[in-house]
């Protein structure tokens, strides 16, 4: 059972914010290591904390596939574009700026399709009371 009962919407959209704000620049007391997407953000469940919780306490755990879950760090392998690429083939393969690209293009689209997929919950939720209104009174 997920401990983490923060809202994942909230939280990407948050963690969208903490990237374009410049969240992962290098901090002056760790000037000498870059800054980990998810793990070094206050996304992370484990941020800032030197008691350690499971990742799957973490609301970004429905996003992290099946096979990746017992991985050191599972939120790197969560698919950040159609091909698959994640966090921990961009790490060897990409720039540290094209891994932020890519994480803001995979926020802005999760957070879309989240949005629209609760605003269509809440149409039916909507006609379904509706329907049952009707019928009650007919």
């Amino acid at each position: 059972m997920r401990r983490d009962d923060r809202d994942i919407l909230e939280v990407l959209k948050f963690e969208l914010a903490f990237l374009e704000q410049g969240g992962y620049g290098r901090l002056p007391r760790e000037a000498w290591r870059s800054r980990l997407i998810f793990v070094d953000s206050p996304t992370c469940v484990n941020f800032n904390t030197t008691k350690r919780v499971p990742c799957d306490d973490c609301a970004l755990w429905p996003l992290i596939p099946e096979d990746a879950r017992n991985e050191r760090v599972p939120c790197d392998y969560i698919p950040l574009t159609p091909q698959g690429d994640t966090l921990e083939s961009l790490y060897r393969t990409a720039t540290k700026q094209e891994i932020e690209e890519v994480l803001g293009t995979w926020l802005r689209a999760t957070i879309k399709r989240l949005e629209e997929q609760r605003a269509k919950s809440k149409v039916a939720q909507v006609e379904g009371a509706c329907y049952a209104n009707n019928s009650a009174k007919g």
